[in-house]
């Protein structure tokens, strides 16, 4: 279980550190930060603020306020009294290497979990003394709305360790999900990849624009994917048959050359494509505005996703 957590340590305060707060705040818990970068505590504080009406509505624990969160200008000060910490530093392998290792020689107790979004755990807990109190906690942006978390334990962290961070991560309203084997990328960031390389070729040869392409995802399989993702949609495709039945029928246009899952090379032309297309897009809004309109429609969302999509007994694909 969870509830035995009370303070937690967030190391690194960007866009998921500072998401982690929120979250760790909006759950009524003392929360400690720590990030070498000079404005980091202004620029924490300012996220948080900006995303404490969308946390309100999606609800709150008494006493929660993100006057309990505590910056200091030492590492090791962060994470001695925490009983659990949350790691967020930028994705290279050596800088996560060395701070998982400082946190183990500071705090020889807490459950360490890494927000890396693919790297493998055994090689991150590689320096550390005690790796088996360490795995990956791999979120999803906004940190504090979305609840899907993945757990990959290393090849030293112990089951213990993944059970007590699920129950923790529940304890926050999350959804955890135990990836089963140590793999490059989970599953989430695979699939999102898949979609992603296509979605840029789509742009590369002049097929569609940005706008053109999300509009695809917004108002086809996304919005089906909300609530049954792939395996189920494809089920259903298949009529009174089920997933058998389009299998057979469907199947055989696996092998035609539909889609180019080698990215594109990322030539200037092409980045000019994509971020003047996401400018159009944006149509003069601030990064700070639609992410308070994607907020809002998140809050919504969850509410009716939850309504048809209750937790089963811990299970997040069970409908």
């Amino acid at each position: 279980m969870g509830s035995e957590i009370e303070r937690v340590a967030v190391v690194g305060a960007g866009v998921i550190g500072s998401g982690w707060a929120t979250r760790f705040l909006g759950a009524g818990l003392d929360v400690d930060a720590w990030d070498p970068a000079p404005d980091a505590r202004s620029k924490a504080f300012a996220a948080i603020d900006a995303a404490w009406p969308a946390m309100a509505r999606r609800g709150m624990a008494a006493g929660a306020s993100p006057s309990r969160l505590t910056f200091h200008e030492r590492l090791e000060d962060c994470v001695a009294g925490a009983d659990f910490v949350q790691e967020n530093a930028p994705e290279r392998e050596e800088l996560k290497q060395e701070l998982l290792a400082r946190i183990d020689a500071a705090n020889p107790e807490a459950v360490v979990a890494s927000s890396t979004s693919g790297l493998l755990p055994t090689l991150l807990a590689a320096k550390m003394a005690r790796p088996e109190r360490m795995l990956v906690g791999h979120p999803f942006n906004p940190v504090y709305l979305l609840p899907l978390v993945e757990l990959v334990g290393g090849e030293r962290t112990a089951p213990g360790t993944v059970d007590r961070a699920a129950g923790f991560y529940r304890s926050l309203g999350m959804r955890p999900l135990t990836v089963r084997k140590e793999i490059v990328g989970f599953i989430a960031d695979r699939l999102m990849e898949a979609l992603w390389r296509e979605a840029l070729w789509l742009i590369n040869d002049d097929i569609a624009t940005t706008e053109e392409v999300d509009a695809a995802v917004v108002y086809g399989c996304g919005l089906r994917w909300s609530l049954m993702g792939t395996f189920l949609t494809f089920h259903l495709a298949g009529g009174e048959g089920g997933m058998r039945h389009m299998l057979h029928q469907f199947g055989p246009a696996l092998k035609l050359p539909w889609t180019k899952l080698v990215a594109p090379e990322l030539t200037e032309a092409l980045i000019d494509k994509v971020a003047d297309g996401c400018a159009d897009q944006a149509d003069g809004r601030s990064i700070r505005e639609l992410e308070a309109r994607r907020d809002e429609f998140l809050v919504e969302l969850l509410a009716l996703v939850q309504k048809y999509w209750p937790e089963a007994e811990g299970r997040p694909g069970r409908l």
